[in-house]
């Protein structure tokens, strides 16, 4: 009993260790995962079970290996942070950039493209990998492995837009990326790419596949097509990908266990009529290992042909164990199975654990095998003697099962990194699967089969029309009331506890799996316990968010990009944020701008955003931000005596401005806090500010990049000066 609770719950230990690696503000020793193991292991070996063993000592054993499993897990995520080539400085100004293409991404509007063996001038050779974005109007005729040159601006990836956001560093750390740009000018070919090579030819293939569904499906739904079978999503108009999310169909374009379960299913299915139509193969080959291998095949073509990313992977991976399974003559789908694959992927992939793609897979999948296996009794009973209704009732309840297990699942993940819940994902996935399953991905096929033949319009057209009318369905949806709700920025420790919670829930049994329970509940409640913070300065200071029960508003000056104030949006929940200017009056009073400053006037204290003098009828204020950016003032109105500052007893008071009697003295934001400390969110309680901010939450880590000791002074407002000749 114990050993088969150590199989499925040493990947959640795994899985804790890694992201425990990655949630601590310091670089832990080199042998600090590897510690954890010895000291797990020597502690099951001390303890080792004797005759009569009693439950005090067996749970000491488990929790021991537990241990050990989650040193395995943080030392996976350490050598992957060792391995992973160093940060790039990158220069500030345009550069010439000499490369060998590695990826061509189509886009709506023109393409981007990924270099390695890079090159700068002025510069030198990086070590790391860089993706720019050519000019729209770009006639050069680019292909995977061609050398080329392209005068670009490089930047290193942004830092988290709001303090414990999505690591865009991190993520570019572990992918090999040195930075990301776009184009000043046309992109030279210096040579063409160089014939051979497995990995080109697949990258190829990916490319003729996607030039061809398009040409042949204009418009959505070629771009649809193409991603079912390239794993590139970057073509899809972005309203067509909203429509998607907003349904709760986004899955159908995230290429993962569905599809390769389609593709690998229709494989089976034709090998097997092959052979069983095949009379001496019937009579002496075993029909089902073999269309099983035959499936497994198409299967890890397909997963190579889409990119290789960690849904499939995990996809795949289940995959082989069903396959095994089948030619032992085993049960093919278990817990033990999808232990085994998490198992796996941790320890190949532990930087793709804090991903929300990993999560949300993961967790559908559990939901799914534990869901049937508590629901089985009923699931026989509602077929009972297999009349025709009874079967088309049993399928329609399995549809709507499937969708609600997965979707429910998944649903939690989805609302901590994207900010939204879909309402309606039930009925939309109950049409918008079958067609994808029974016409779209077997339509596709036949047109990757007929490709050689140049006849794949015969199998394009028609999966076109199954692909219309996908896209109908997500439009649908997504146009009903409340077909999309908003979701604030949640805790880390809200998905800790929800996520703990499932896995009890699905990898215990008994009674006692209900205990889960507790855990879900409790990360169901944190956006009735936490609230996001009431300002949020950004780190150049071209940005200051204010929250007010009307609404969120937000000066944005010179530097401020509509990106981050879409990120900021999702942070606060809201749909939109509202733009202020000088001298405005909002929120029923509460938010009050004049000429060069902005105060927030709330329930729970008041905050003064200011460029200049702070006026004698503020009173007590909590915090003050100097933010001469965001209100469109010059730098040197913020660096003059009259609106600088002095330190005081708690942080800063106005200088030539006294604090009024009984006023502590308010927390002081300025440039110098910012450069230092980064994005900076500010939580207020009367006199009290509980401050968090993008450095204190991210710490010194390997793909942290180092901040600049100069300010840049264009950062408040200053014209650009000229990139170059």
């Amino acid at each position: 009993m114990i050993r088969d609770r150590l199989v499925l719950w040493s990947p959640v230990a795994m899985g804790a260790g890694v992201l425990a690696y990655f949630a601590a503000r310091f670089e832990p020793p080199a042998w600090a995962g590897l510690a954890l193991v010895a000291a797990g292991a020597l502690g099951v070996a001390a303890a080792r079970p004797g005759p009569a063993e009693g439950p005090v000592r067996a749970g000491v054993r488990f929790a021991l290996a537990l241990l050990a499993a989650a040193g395995l897990g943080l030392a996976a995520a350490q050598w992957a942070a060792a391995r992973a080539p160093p940060l790039e400085t990158l220069p500030r100004r345009a550069t010439i950039v000499t490369g060998t293409v590695r990826m061509v991404e189509h886009l709506p509007r023109g393409r981007r493209i990924t270099l390695g063996r890079v090159r700068l001038e002025p510069g030198g050779v990086l070590r790391r990998r860089v993706r720019v974005r050519l000019r729209d109007t770009d006639p050069a005729r680019i292909e995977e492995g061609d050398r080329i040159a392209v005068r670009a601006l490089i930047r290193t990836p942004s830092a988290p837009f709001v303090p414990g956001g999505w690591d865009l560093q991190r993520g570019a750390f572990f992918a090999g990326f040195a930075g990301y740009g776009f184009a000043l000018g046309p992109a030279r070919v210096l040579a063409v790419r160089a014939p051979g090579a497995v990995a080109g030819a697949i990258e190829r293939l990916r490319e003729t596949i996607l030039v061809r569904f398009r040409a042949a499906l204009p418009g959505a739904p070629g771009a649809i097509a193409a991603t079912l079978f390239t794993g590139e999503q970057t073509a899809i108009p972005e309203a067509d990908r909203e429509a998607f999310r907003a349904s709760g169909l986004a899955h159908l374009l995230a290429v993962a266990g569905l599809h390769i379960g389609i593709v690998m299913g229709l494989v089976f299915g034709a090998a097997r009529m092959a052979l069983a139509a095949w009379e001496w193969g019937a009579l002496r080959l075993a029909g089902k290992p073999i269309a099983a291998l035959a499936a497994l095949a198409a299967g890890g073509f397909y997963m190579v042909l889409t990119g290789m990313h960690v849904p499939i992977e995990r996809s795949f991976a289940m995959a082989c164990l069903v396959t095994t399974g089948v030619l032992a003559g085993r049960r093919a789908v278990s817990l033990r199975g999808l232990a085994l694959a998490g198992a796996t992927l941790v320890l190949l992939a532990p930087d793709e654990v804090p991903g929300v793609s990993f999560q949300m897979s993961f967790s559908a999948v559990l939901a799914l095998i534990a869901g049937y296996e508590a629901l089985r009794p009923w699931l026989r009973a509602l077929r009972g003697d297999g009349s025709r209704w009874r079967r088309g009732a049993g399928h329609l309840v399995a549809l709507a099962l499937t969708s609600l297990l997965a979707g429910g699942a998944s649903a939690p993940f989805a609302a901590y990194h994207f900010g939204r819940v879909q309402l309606w994902f039930v009925p939309a996935n109950m049409v918008a699967v079958p067609l994808t399953a029974l016409w779209v991905m077997p339509a596709g096929l036949i047109a990757l089969a007929l490709m050689p033949l140049h006849l794949e319009a015969l199998a394009l057209v028609p999966m076109g029309w199954g692909i219309r009318a996908i896209l109908a369905v997500g439009r649908a949806t997504s146009a009903l009331p409340g077909a999309v709700t908003l979701v604030a920025a949640l805790p880390g420790w809200s998905l800790a506890a929800l996520a703990l919670g499932m896995a009890w829930l699905g990898l215990e049994r008994g009674r006692g799996r209900w205990f889960g329970l507790v855990g879900i509940v409790a990360g169901l409640a944190a956006p009735a316990l936490t609230r996001p913070a009431d300002v949020l300065v950004a780190g150049n200071g071209a940005m200051v968010a204010l929250r007010s029960p009307a609404g969120v508003f937000v000066l944005r000056g010179r530097g401020g990009s509509r990106f981050a104030t879409a990120q900021w949006a999702t942070y606060f929940g809201a749909r939109a944020v509202i733009r202020l200017g000088l001298d405005d009056v909002a929120a029923g009073g509460a938010i009050r701008c004049g000429a060069n400053w902005c105060v927030l006037r709330g329930a729970r204290g008041r905050v003064l955003v200011t460029a200049g003098a702070v006026p004698d009828w503020v009173g007590c204020v909590a915090a003050v931000v100097v933010a001469p950016v965001a209100l469109g003032a010059r730098a040197k109105v913020a660096l003059g005596a009259r609106g600088g500052f002095a330190r005081g007893a708690r942080g800063a008071v106005a200088r030539g401005t006294p604090v009024p009697t009984g006023c502590a003295a308010p927390l002081r934001i300025d440039r110098r806090w910012l450069r230092r400390q980064g994005v900076t969110a500010l939580w207020l309680n009367g006199d009290a500010v509980r401050v968090a901010t993008e450095r204190s939450m991210r710490g010194r880590r390997p793909w942290v990049a180092r901040q600049s000791r100069r300010w840049k002074r264009r950062s408040f407002g200053l014209p650009f000066a000229a990139a170059g000749p």
